[in-house]
This record gives structure tokens, C-alpha cells and sequence, in this order.
């Protein structure tokens, strides 16, 4: 039976909700569940290969040694710290404080190399030379064909049709980073259809290869270990902004939200506060605004599905946020009322776009686009006048000017 969807804006914003009701800041256990949310709805054949994977990555993640060479990859390799920006021009248009949390920066343009370097140096260690990929905007596939050259592994991304085709260029910088990149032409052909047709791969290549999952979704472990290896982008974040705010915290933390890593990276730094975390979901998916509960690739969430429970396909401008679900804890974040989610049409993604190059000469991609719309509509409403407000910049917009340059003009 498919359970009804959350009406948008059902939830108001919550009020001293203790941070010890989300498992933000650790596992989510043996069941890998975050509340109903997450598990491992796979077939048998990968039971033993996500067992493995998550004793590889609990090991990894409590070895000093490791953590230590991934911080000096993301330092040296990466260009981490990202900087905060304060956007002053913005600002004044809005009413509202605007920080910009530049993940545009990191080598590559967009937060997905956090998340590749760390399972990157998790497939050595398990002693597997090859990895596999999905992508959607293309963003995680040149992660992850970047990472593999840099360490010597092989790589193979699947990509659907539709997103080769308006992803370009990230096609191309894949190829040139030596990976295989194979498009996909079922269903869809887009972002779900590349994680199926990965997940096959996997379950015929297990032995030899590591799915390199790019969001916080699929069977456990991956939401959580995605998330583990993005809170760096929260914690930075929250350092940053307490120096700029002389010691306070944001009033809004805004991260766009399809699978949901940056979102979940970025959340994880504010969960214990009082910051009021809104995720900003594509109108034509918004698995949290109007999907119900079910299982998509793996796991138990919140995702688009007709009365026999069926995945529907959804609809973004962008390629990232062209997914039916949404990662377990996203679900579970928001059942509790932790964290909101809005979403905003294709229109409005298109004129943030273009008022934020226009006022401070940064071009996002089209992805925390979406967060920016959703910004500019509320700024002076749902959020107050002169409030302050965090907003994660997941990716840079050079990957979607061809596309951009048809859309506008």
C-alpha cells in the first residue's frame, strides 16, 4: 500500500528539537535504519558484498591512518578548506544575509570529490583495482574517473541517454580521464536507470569491483558512509560561519536535495543547532513533498510511485536532481521535523541562475540553483527579513552553460 505524501509545507519549522533524536552524527546500527528509513533491500548475492563493505568502511573510518591520508588528499589534492562567501550585492536585493559555502571550488567543481576520494582509497584498501559509477549531471562521474586515475584503478560510469546528451562536456571530461562511460537506454534514461544498471553490474562484478555510489542512497551502508565522508562540508561550514557571525550560527542552513549528499554533508554540521535546515527538492521529483513510502534501489524511502507502487519518473531542468527518491535520512529528518523541504519549478531555477551571476559573478550549477530560487521566493517571507542565511553551493555552472544558453538566450 503506498503511504500518502507529506503535504508541502505541512511542516512548520521546529523548535528545540534535541539533537539526539537523529542519528546524524554517527551509524545508523546494525539494520542500517535511520527511524523507518534506509536497510538493505538487495538481492542475496550482494548481502555479502554490503556486509563487507560496511566492516571495510567502519575499520577505515576509526583508523587514524587512514582519516589522516584522506584529510591530506582533500587538503592537497581536493583544495579543501572551501571558503565561505558573504554575497553583499545579493544580500541588499533580498533583505536577508546570504553566505555562499563554495563547493564550486573543490577540484573537479562540485562537492562529489569528498565523497570519491574517501571510497576511492576504501577500494585499495579492500584490494579491488576497478570501481563503477551512475551518474545524473555527470559532476560524480568526473569525480570518480578522476580519482580512479589518480590511484590507477579502472573505471566504468553509466550514465543515461538523456544526461550524455545535455551533460556533454562532463562526458567528455570522463573520457579524457581515461573511464569507460556507458549510456543508458532504459526507462527514463536517466539518472534511476544509470544506478539499475550499475547496481547489475555490481552484483555480476562483485568480486573484483566497488560500486562507487555518488549520493546518500542505496542499501546500507551507503547512505551513512556518503554522509560520513560529506560532513566535512558541515563542519568546515560551521567553524567558517561562527568566525564570520562573531560566534553564532546561521537561521537557515539551505542545501538542494535530490539523492541528497551535499544536503547530508551539510546538515550534519548543523543538526545539534538551532539552525533551521531546509532541503530545496526539483517540483517535478520532490520525493519528500509528494512521495510516499517504498523501496527504490535498495532502500526504504521516501520516493515517486503510483497506487501499485511503481517508481515514476521525475522531472528537473537540472540532471543531479533528476531522481525519484530521496536518501533514508532525509525521510527520517524529515518525518521528525528536523529539516523541511520545499521545492521550486524549473522557472525559478532559471532566474536564480541568472540573478546570482548577475550579482555576484558566481555561475551555480543548476543544482543549488534550486536552493537560490527557493531563497529569493521566501527571503522577506517564510524567512524573516535580516535573517541570516547558509547556503551550500554544491557545484559550479560551466557543466550546464550549453544547455543554460538554450533555456535563456
Amino acid at each position: 500500500m503506498t503511504v500518502p505524501p507529506m503535504a508541502a509545507g505541512s511542516r512548520p519549522f521546529p523548535n528545540n528539537v534535541p539533537a539526539g533524536r537523529v542519528l546524524m552524527q554517527g551509524s545508523p546500527g546494525p539494520t542500517g535504519r535511520f527511524g523507518e528509513f534506509g536497510g538493505r533491500f538487495v538481492p542475496e548475492s550482494l548481502v555479502p558484498a554490503c556486509a563487507e563493505l560496511e566492516v571495510a568502511f567502519a575499520n577505515a573510518w576509526s583508523d587514524p591512518a587512514f582519516r589522516d591520508e584522506l584529510s591530506g588528499l582533500l587538503s592537497s589534492y581536493a583544495g579543501r578548506p572551501t571558503p565561505v562567501t558573504e554575497c553583499a550585492r545579493l544580500s541588499d536585493v533580498l533583505g536577508v544575509r546570504v553566505l555562499l559555502k563554495r563547493e564550486d571550488l573543490c577540484h573537479t567543481g562540485s562537492h562529489k570529490i569528498n565523497n570519491v576520494l574517501g571510497q576511492a582509497l576504501l577500494t585499495l584498501r579492500m584490494g579491488k583495482k576497478r570501481v563503477i559509477a551512475e551518474t545524473g549531471a555527470g559532476q560524480h562521474g568526473v569525480a570518480t574517473a578522476t580519482a580512479a586515475a589518480a590511484f590507477g584503478l579502472e573505471c566504468v560510469v553509466f550514465m543515461g541517454e538523456v544526461d550524455v546528451h545535455r551533460q556533454e562536456l562532463n562526458v567528455f571530461r570522463m573520457k579524457l580521464l581515461g573511464a569507460e562511460v556507458r549510456p543508458v537506454s532504459s526507462g527514463s534514461r536517466t539518472l534511476k536507470d544509470a544506478v539499475n544498471e550499475a547496481l547489475r553490474e555490481w552484483v555480476a562484478t562483485v568480486d573484483s569491483t566497488h560500486y562507487c555510489i555518488g549520493s546518500v542512497v542505496g542499501p546500507h551502508p551507503f547512505p551513512w558512509m556518503v554522509r560520513e565522508l560529506q560532513s566535512i562540508v558541515g563542519n568546515e561550514a560551521r567553524e567558517q560561519c561562527r568566525k564570520v557571525l562573531g560566534g553564532s550560527d546561521p537561521d537557515y542552513v539551505i542545501a538542494c536535495v535530490g539523492g541528497g549528499s551535499n544536503a547530508a554533508g551539510t546538515f550534519a554540521g548543523f543538526v545539534g543547532t538551532g539552525a533551521k535546515l531546509v532541503g530545496v527538492e526539483a517540483a517535478g521529483g520532490a520525493a519528500i513533498g509528494r512521495g510516499g513510502i517504498g523501496v527504490v534501489h535498495g532502500m526504504r524511502s521516501r520516493l515517486l510511485q503510483d497506487e501499485d507502487g511503481q517508481v515514476l519518473e521525475a522531472h528537473s531542468v537540472s540532471a543531479g536532481l533528476d531522481y525519484p527518491g530521496v536518501g533514508p535520512e532525509h525521510s527520517q529528518l524529515a518525518a521528525m521535523g528536523r529539516a523541511v523541504y520545499r521545492s521550486v519549478d524549473d522557472e525559478e531555477v532559471l532566474a536564480a541562475f541568472r540573478l546570482l551571476s548577475e550579482s555576484e559573478g558566481i555561475l551555480p550549477a543548476l543544482e543549488p540553483a534550486h536552493a537560490i530560487a527557493w531563497l529569493t521566493r521566501e527571503a522577506g517571507k517564510e524567512i524573516p527579513v535580516g535573517s541570516t542565511v547558509l547556503v551550500t553551493l554544491s557545484g559550479r555552472g560551466d557543466k550546464d552553460v550549453d544547455q543554460i544558453v538554450g533555456l535563456l538566450g
